[in-house]
């Protein structure tokens, strides 16, 4: 028989203090609670757990320490149409468990009815199918670990798949690759310095479930958005196969990014479970208290509201719910040391009714806590519900995923018409966006390719989706890619295409470098890395997906230029600017006595200020600007006040050489910089006040000021 003591209602979770561990359970609806431990061989004994208060169950057991495997067996009404999906029979995680043991192995008995029959109650007993939770020792020596705390105008986002980025590098130990260690390979760190990357975006590492579907058709869910551990990181990612060593891992990789000055922000799932609509099984959080945890339809119990596509999602107005997110974002930040968190489908988090509310309970949760407050918040502003897309709609210290900037960028590339005027906003940091609610330009993290969609490779070389490998008969993913192949789909020996793809490539590289806001590089772009055409590879845990680094040695030049581009952007402050820009319009262009220019100018290819006309032109493709390096107005985070070399950006997107004449107003002698018809530094003169300068079709030069 096992001693057990009443232990304490918080903190929730399983908690081990050196002599023993507390185990404490929320559920509103149970009538009866039992703690289920597992021994090495799945040997279960059960422990009624009797102390309750505040509907959170909880006990104390002397002498069970890290490595116990543990799980829940809830007893109480099962009435779905109610609301009410509890089942003894089904052995439930932790919602609070720090590690997670083992994986699903889909049968029938995970499921609370009988496949083909929905409303006819399973009682098959699910522990011999499902994972455990697993109690953990909290301990690690973090040593002097400080977070790097880098500003946002500072911060350069490299978007990674833990496995998908190291799975295939050839200078990570084999035994090492795919895990949480090679991330914090010296090899890994040094390549995401040579790009100047201050902040590492991990795509989903909390625990998550491949979906039973995908493994009927012999895939995997490899992007990780399907989550059903909100504490735990995934286990698959850990390279010893130790019972919780994933924890300690997970921690060592944080500290190695550190200690190179890399933070570590993590892609959260808080808006859907694992658990899926109301045919999906039970797992935890449905039949622990399926009405307190997922946002049910009211006229029938029996379904889900579904604003994320997962066919439900998690209830944002219930306190316990909101308790939990919140615990979970406190934890990952002072256990685990992480220094920010993206939001996947982020406005479903404030649906705390139907409609999309910047003062949700959520937002107010978040802005007054003194630990989450204080990291990185980005915002994917978006779900699939109606009124759901949200971009530049989010509360102030949050930052979004900018997809205009993305769209526009990729339409002002591919040739469409009349896309100067929004570029001109883009460009310098999206202030119809932001500005009038206080934000900075920081607020935008500019991307032109992420996970979701094609990768820079593929949005060259592809007019449509390829996804036939996903099985779902080229149905799934965006047909709305914005994406052109340069005259030809897919492959090619066609020496010019290929030429030109490359050309695209820098030309949307460069454009990210150097606009105002936070730019984020999806993995692998910087190596010409390949899904083929497929946008949606959330399925494919292959090659599909991963980095071929051994590929990518034909992609020196492409990986060069990037780093160029980083240090660019990283020597001069006028690329990443704390403020926008204030834009009065410069008088007297031509007149050197004219009174002291802006900190930004907009000029035709004549060397002209824009005028009203130029921006309404709707062929117009083509567009200088000036930056003003002496009229930056804001202080560095030390006070002092910025100056730095100012630089003409020179854009053409119209498909043939347009000349741009340098205004004399600006400066005697311009440095070429970047030139992304010639990818190849070499010495040049400089050119003069007044030179006719020819800018290649479907190029950008970039021209910095020297005398």
């Amino acid at each position: 028989m096992i001693e057990v003591w009443p232990g304490d209602a918080y903190p929730l979770g399983a908690t081990y203090d050196g002599t023993g561990t507390n185990f404490a359970l929320f559920s509103e609806v149970a009538e009866r609670v039992e703690l289920c431990l597992f021994d090495e061989r799945g040997r279960e004994e059960r422990v009624r757990v009797t102390e309750v208060e505040g509907s959170i169950w909880h006990c104390f057991l002397p002498g069970v320490g890290p490595g116990q495997r543990y799980g829940y067996r809830v007893h109480g009404p099962y009435q779905p149409a109610e609301g009410h999906r509890c089942n003894p029979n089904k052995l439930l995680l932790d919602p609070y468990a720090k590690a997670i043991e083992g994986e699903i192995d889909w049968h029938e008995a995970l499921y609370g009815y009988h496949f083909g029959q929905p409303r006819l109650r399973n009682d098959a007993d699910s522990a011999p199918y499902t994972m455990r939770s697993v109690v953990i020792n909290p301990y690690f020596d973090w040593g002097h670990d400080r977070p790097p705390r880098t500003p946002y105008n500072d911060t350069v986002i490299y978007e990674a798949h833990v496995r998908g980025m190291t799975i295939r590098h050839p200078r990570v130990p084999e035994d090492m690759r795919g895990t949480y260690a090679a991330l914090g390979h010296p090899e890994v760190i040094e390549h995401l310095r040579s790009l100047g990357v201050t902040a590492l975006e991990l795509m989903p590492v909390h625990q998550f479930v491949s979906d039973h579907a995908l493994e009927d058709r012999g895939l995997r869910n490899y992007w990780g958005y399907n989550t059903i551990g909100f504490f735990a990181p995934h286990n698959r990612y850990s390279s010893s196969g130790e019972l919780g060593e994933q924890v300690a891992e997970f921690k060592g990789m944080v500290k190695a990014l550190h200690e190179a000055g890399i933070e570590v922000i993590l892609d959260v799932v808080y808006n859907h479970t694992a658990e899926g609509n109301h045919l999906g099984p039970t797992l935890s959080f449905r039949g622990i208290d399926n009405a307190a945890y997922y946002r049910l339809v009211d006229h029938d119990k029996r379904y889900y509201m579904d604003t994320t596509g997962t066919g439900h999602s998690l209830l944002m107005r219930h306190p316990h719910t909101l308790q939990m997110i919140m615990d979970s974002l406190r934890y990952w930040v002072t256990e685990m040391h992480v220094d920010g968190f993206r939001f996947d489908l982020a406005a479903t988090l404030a649906r705390q009714f139907h409609e999309v509310d910047r003062l949700s309970a959520f937002f107010d949760l978040v802005q007054q806590d003194p630990v989450i407050s204080q990291v990185k918040l980005i915002a994917e502003p978006w779900d699939v519900g109606p009124g759901g897309y949200q971009v530049g709609n989010f509360p102030p210290r949050w930052t979004e995923w900018n997809g205009r900037y993305r769209d526009n960028v990729r339409d002002l590339w591919r040739g469409r018409p009349g896309t100067l005027p929004e570029f001109a906003s883009r460009l310098t940091g999206s202030s119809d966006l932001y500005q009038l609610d206080g934000r900075r330009p920081s607020a935008s993290i500019n991307f032109v390719t992420c996970h979701d969609g094609f990768t820079l490779h593929d949005l060259v070389s592809y007019d449509h989706k390829h996804n036939e490998a996903n099985g779902e008969n080229n149905r799934d993913g965006s047909d709305d890619n914005r994406s052109w192949n340069c005259g030809v789909e897919g492959p090619t020996e066609s020496l010019d295409v290929v030429a030109l793809r490359e050309q695209q490539k820098r030309n949307m590289l460069t454009t990210l470098f150097v606009s105002q806001g936070v730019p984020m590089i999806c993995h692998g772009d910087e190596l010409g890395r390949t899904q083929h055409g497929n946008n949606n590879a959330y399925c494919q845990d292959n090659e599909i997906a991963w980095i071929d680094w051994e590929a990518a040695r034909e992609n020196w030049l492409l990986l060069e230029f990037t780093r160029r581009l980083a240090r660019l952007r990283h020597e001069h402050p006028v690329f990443r600017r704390r403020r926008f820009f204030q834009g009065r319009p410069p008088k007297g262009l031509s007149d050197p006595g004219a009174e002291p220019l802006s900190d930004i100018a907009w000029l035709t290819p004549s060397g002209q200020e824009m005028t009203d006309a130029d921006w309404s032109d709707g062929n117009a493709r083509s567009l200088g600007v000036f930056l003003n390096g002496d009229a930056i107005t804001e202080p560095d985070r030390w006070g002092r006040r910025i100056t730095d070399d100012s630089f003409l950006l020179l854009f053409n997107a119209y498909h043939d050489v347009v000349e741009f004449t340098i205004p004399e107003v600006f400066g005697e002698m311009w440095a070429p910089e970047i030139d992304t018809a010639n990818p190849i530094p070499v010495e040049s003169r400089p050119y003069k006040a007044g030179d006719d300068l020819p800018v290649p079709g479907r190029s950008i030069k970039v021209l910095r000021r020297v005398v």
